[in-house]
């Protein structure tokens, strides 16, 4: 199984949409651009966000398993994909690679 290197490169703000819909919260995301987390053996990250796994699980998985090309050539790096997670107020945007040892 191949090791995937996941960067956090954007992460974006919508204070219109957090004013106008959500409710205040204590805690919100800790990502920070830059961060970076490699997945062995296709499992979860101890430090990252539940939510934002799921949203990448089944792409970390197949690069981790030596598959690629998805959908036909989305990607200038076939080994690769640029997944965000599923928070709509502050989105942030993963690159996930496969990665030699």
């Amino acid at each position: 199984m191949k090791k995937v290197r996941i960067t956090a490169i954007r992460k974006a703000c919508y204070r219109d949409l957090m004013a106008k819909y959500e409710n205040p919260i204590e805690h919100a995301c800790d990502v920070c651009e830059g961060q970076q987390w490699i997945v062995v053996d296709g499992e979860k990250p101890h430090d990252m966000c539940d939510s934002a796994w799921e949203s990448m699980q089944s792409f970390v998985s197949e690069l981790a398993n030596g598959g690629g090309n998805f959908y036909d050539g989305w990607m200038k790096n076939p080994h690769s994909a640029m997944i965000s997670c599923n928070d709509g107020f502050r989105p942030v945007s993963f690159y996930i690679e496969a990665i030699e040892d």
